[in-house]
């Protein structure tokens, strides 16, 4: 009898236990997936870049023709009002004032002789020692030496007012924000030697595109963001639109009143202007969430039940470079998938981290 070998069995063990191996179905792998929950947009915010301006300023300049002697500010300087700012050379206008006093001197010594002569000729006409012809000459020299001395007292008041333009002063406190003439210049009457702007009110001018200022009145809430330091802000009330549009750009010059602003917000810093405006609720999805397919466009949707993804029809209303807003197919509450859509398939499990992305 031949005997069977005792390895025989132990081979078809291994074999048997291959195969029900083989047969098993290996576990399915759940993807995490970035999502949005949909949300209808109804407030867009809109943001302009821009600058802090005075709301008042002024070129200050000389009504006189003249040298420049001193100029005793720079711009960033504080100025008070009624301080000097600026002088011109006052030889030239000195003397005048002189040569006036002098002729006011001259006119008053006319004066008291003629008004003497009048009171003598007046007594001799009254004792009929003189002619009223004589007497009315007097008091007619009397008369025309009481008008110069008032044209003398004119011409020294004139005189010393043209002295006085040769300071230049501001009329109110505030800042130096250019100079226009230095010491040694000659200017012309009216030549901006310093602009003086007020430190307050201060106010945040902007350009605006025209399409977006028409319902734009007196008083609208603004936001008003100091580039430089994002987490300082303050609000801000419109004063003025442009009534004409510029011409190259299209957009409109917009000045926004500051309301109580804090101290950094100096005159020429950059800031951005926010306003929010009420829209007809919309839906934004970013481009990365849209799968066109089969000339169809689609988003994976997350059903929360079974955690299975599965396409739904779109309709696109309008593509804005990195999104895209849906005209319909989606409703608010809905999750989108808005990562790796050319991935997945029908029906498959999906996880979301917390947070939904």
């Amino acid at each position: 009898m031949k005997r069977v070998p005792r390895i025989a069995p132990l081979l078809i063990l291994v074999a048997l236990a291959a195969c029900s191996r083989s047969e098993e179905k290996p576990p399915e792998v759940i993807r995490p997936v970035l999502s949005v929950v949909i949300e209808p947009k109804t407030v867009e915010t809109f943001g302009f870049a821009g600058s802090v301006e005075p709301q008042y300023s002024a070129d200050l300049a000389f009504r006189l023709l003249g040298r420049v002697v001193s100029r005793d500010v720079k711009v960033g300087d504080l100025v008070t009002k009624d301080t000097t700012i600026a002088a011109l050379d006052p030889t030239a206008l000195e003397l005048a004032v002189q040569a006036s006093k002098a002729d006011l001197s001259n006119a008053q010594a006319q004066f008291i002789n003629a008004a003497a002569s009048e009171d003598r000729q007046r007594q001799l006409l009254a004792s009929a020692n003189t002619s009223q012809a004589t007497f009315d000459a007097a008091k007619q020299a009397r008369q025309a030496a009481e008008a110069a001395v008032e044209r003398a007292n004119a011409a020294l008041a004139k005189s010393q007012e043209q002295l006085g333009y040769t300071r230049l002063f501001s009329d109110f406190d505030g800042v130096v924000t250019a100079v226009g003439a230095e010491v040694g210049q000659t200017v012309s009457p009216g030549q901006t030697i310093v602009t003086v702007a007020r430190t307050d009110p201060r106010e945040a001018v902007v350009d605006i595109p025209d399409q977006l200022t028409g319902d734009l009145t007196v008083g609208t809430p603004f936001e008003i963001i100091l580039q430089s330091l994002p987490t300082i802000k303050t609000d801000a009330k419109l004063r003025e639109v442009a009534p004409q549009s510029e011409g190259a750009t299209r957009t409109r010059r917009v000045r926004l009143t500051l309301v109580n602003p804090p101290s950094a917000f100096r005159l020429g810093s950059t800031i951005t202007a926010t306003r929010m405006t009420k829209v007809a609720p919309m839906i934004e999805l970013p481009m990365s969430a849209l799968l066109e397919k089969d000339g169809s466009e689609k988003v994976w949707i997350v059903d929360p039940q079974s955690s299975s993804v599965s396409t739904r029809d779109i309709k696109v209303a309008s593509k804005n470079g990195a999104s895209f807003t849906v005209a319909g197919g989606l409703d608010a509450g809905m999750r989108v998938v808005t990562a790796g859509v050319h991935s997945l398939s029908e029906g498959q499990k999906v996880k979301v981290p917390e947070g939904g992305v």
